[in-house]
């Protein structure tokens, strides 16, 4: 099927693009449309214009301090793959968009779009929110920052107002002695996860000083673990009890059933990926 017909708007500007997104009628924001256009193809949404966010420089800066790295929103997945400064300040970042379905993927998809698009099975929102990720976001009233913990709201929902676009995301960098991993479980590789994790630890003077699990596909947002983040903390590495981290992980969670996994399924196998990336995380802190 094709989409229904819908008017073009192609902004240079971010102020242009807003204004564009405060008109009448039924209007959304395309940031590479891995997600929207085939959804519209099917017809299963409908708009009355497109606002594509593609000419407009701001928003694919890639910008990197000593504390944080910085991601315009329409850079492209593959673009922040192969950026290798980019991958040495945020490792988790650069792991997770190998799991990030296809290369034709990822050379349309943008970090900003997967993110605004908040789909609970995704591995960025959950980078996003295992990082403590700030979203910078524009819209008439101005500009404004919202933090990873408040923008994931529900399945496909984030703090974004409709006449807000998102257009950078600022990762902090972690520094020396940190490991990261990302693990997860889909039926093909490609696919959307069936549950996952992205975490992160460090180590100080011997002993876990931050620890971080975030969890894809357990629920309708991307997930935090502080219980589990709790008893990492303060521990010897190699006194680390995996069991006990990935059954704490999942332990409060009810995620849902759907054809692809029953809800005891996702919570076993989701204790064991937590586990699994955990030992990667202090495999690769310990390495320095």
């Amino acid at each position: 099927m094709k989409p229904a017909a819908f008017d073009y708007v192609l902004p240079s500007s971010v102020e242009e693009a807003v204004s564009a997104l405060a008109g009448e009628g039924d209007r959304k924001v395309l940031a590479g449309g891995q997600s929207l256009i085939p959804v519209m193809a099917m017809r299963l949404v409908a708009f009355d214009e497109l606002i594509d966010l593609r000419a407009i420089d701001e928003l694919k800066r890639i910008e990197i301090t000593d504390d944080s790295a910085t991601v315009g929103a329409m850079v492209r997945q593959a673009t922040a793959e192969q950026h290798q400064e980019l991958c040495a300040a945020v490792p988790l970042l650069g792991q997770a968009l190998a799991h990030v379905g296809h290369f034709q993927i990822r050379n349309r998809g943008t970090i900003g779009g997967s993110i605004a698009h908040a789909d609970p099975a995704a591995e960025l929102p959950a980078v996003a929110l295992a990082l403590n990720a700030s979203m910078e976001v524009a819209g008439q009233s101005g500009r404004r920052t919202v933090t990873a913990a408040d923008f994931f709201e529900s399945t496909f929902t984030t703090a974004l107002a409709e006449n807000e676009i998102l257009t950078s995301i600022r990762f902090p960098i972690w520094g020396p002695q940190s490991g990261f991993a990302v693990e997860e479980i889909s039926r093909r590789h490609g696919d959307f996860a069936i549950v996952g994790t992205a975490c992160g630890v460090r180590i100080d003077n011997g002993a876990i000083a931050a620890a971080s699990i975030g969890l894809f596909g357990m629920g309708s947002t991307p997930l935090r673990a502080p219980d589990a983040e709790a008893l990492l903390i303060g521990t010897n590495p190699g006194d680390v009890d995996l069991g006990a981290i990935g059954t704490t992980a999942v332990g409060d969670l009810e995620p849902t059933s759907d054809v692809h996994a029953s809800s005891e399924y996702r919570k076993a196998v989701g204790a064991n990926v937590v586990a699994q990336a955990v030992t990667r995380a202090i495999e690769e802190a310990q390495r320095g």
